[in-house]
């Protein structure tokens, strides 16, 4: 269940005893998914079987995987009526054929599986960045998540190729630093169907992305630039700042710092027949628990309450079909061909509309679930 809204108060003493301890964590081994958070998002979208699949990088030394730290990731998808697989190979339009949504998360070079200094080489080879910009270019949908140092550089190429420019360091607001908590009520948490819950200019028009969202709370990650099409939902307020290290949380005070006033933390952006969501940090999709004092980190804290339901909206608004041509994304019906399918049985009065319909992907092989 989410939690309800909290008294000001509350929520800053929250914020001070999450920061001191996301601040005291030098070891990444003290991040461990929380099983026991299981948020309730309300009806799913999609109830039959022509849900859009999702795929989840595992093949790039990915910090986050469907049965490691994005564990309730996973399940909030499929409790929405997603289809959800590993990706655990290169990403070529073979790979890509039949997916709909493409996440990833924290991807790395191998040069910085163990070592979080620079240089960062990117993650991805150029031959993949074509294919993954020619996918969405046909209709797919790319959620790039990249938290702070060394993962902005890794994503940095494939970033570049939609127009976004990520600061390879540890945003930050305030002398603190630690959480930032995103609100509509300062301009921070920007207008968009995804934030408003509300109809966009969509295919189906009675389709709905889910709840309003007035807050969104953040645990450090990176700041970028956004191109100017992109909308930022998540914006930098001013006297933010980056810290960009030699290695990550070691920080000298003789580095200067980035004033990132007015940069984003998660933008919106549509790509000829798709749609691409580049998001600066990780945990907030998560729920983990960190430190031998197993404090909660992500969807499971108090500040972040809303999260949950952000990140279905997203997934929503990414898997519903870009304005203009029908998207292709691999073997399959036309829109017009799977209008013309008999209709699933109807919902109950209470269910949502789903979205778009989905046709069944073309037979592939299944890779093997890497194991946490």
């Amino acid at each position: 269940m989410m939690l309800a809204s909290a008294p000001p108060v509350a929520v800053a003493a929250a914020a001070v005893a999450l920061a001191s301890a996301l601040l005291t964590l030098p070891v990444t081994a003290q991040q461990v998914p929380d099983t026991a958070f299981r948020p309730d998002v309300g009806p799913p979208a999609y109830a039959d079987g022509l849900s859009p699949r999702v795929a989840l990088d595992e093949g790039h030394v990915n910090f986050h995987t469907l049965e490691g730290r994005y564990a309730t990731f996973a399940r909030l998808l499929a409790s929405d009526g997603f289809r959800l697989q590993p990706s655990t190979g290169a990403l070529t339009a073979e790979t890509l054929d039949g997916v709909d949504v493409l996440v990833i998360a924290n991807a790395l070079d191998p040069r910085n599986e163990d070592d979080w200094s620079l240089p960062t080489p990117s993650a991805f080879t150029p031959d993949a960045i074509r294919a993954v910009r020619t996918w969405v270019e046909g209709g797919g949908a790319l959620l790039l998540i990249a938290d702070h140092m060394p993962f902005p550089g890794a994503a940095a190429d494939l970033a570049a190729a939609f127009g976004f420019a990520l600061l390879n360091g540890f945003a930050m607001e305030g002398d603190a630093g630690g959480p930032i908590v995103f609100r509509s009520s300062d301009g921070s948490l920007g207008d968009h169907p995804v934030t408003r819950g509300s109809r966009g200019a969509r295919t189906d028009p009675a389709a709905t992305f889910g709840e309003q969202i007035d807050s969104v709370a953040t645990f450090t990650g990176h700041a970028f630039r956004v191109p100017d099409r992109a909308t930022s939902l998540l914006t930098f307020r001013q006297g933010a700042y980056s810290l960009n290290p030699h290695e990550a949380w070691a920080f000298d005070e003789n580095r200067p710092r980035t004033d990132v006033s007015g940069w984003s933390q998660g933008a919106l952006l549509e790509v000829a027949r798709g749609r691409v969501a580049v998001f600066g940090e990780a945990a907030m999709f998560s729920a983990q628990l960190a430190g031998a004092q197993a404090f909660p980190v992500g969807m499971n804290t108090l500040i972040a309450s809303q999260n949950a339901r952000l990140f279905v909206n997203l997934v929503r608004w990414l898997a519903a079909e870009s304005e203009g041509a029908p998207p292709d994304r691999g073997s399959g019906p036309t829109r017009a061909e799977a209008a013309a399918t008999p209709p699933a049985p109807p919902r109950s009065a209470d269910s949502p509309r789903a979205l778009r319909p989905r046709r069944p992907s073309g037979p592939r092989e299944r890779s093997r679930w890497r194991r946490w």
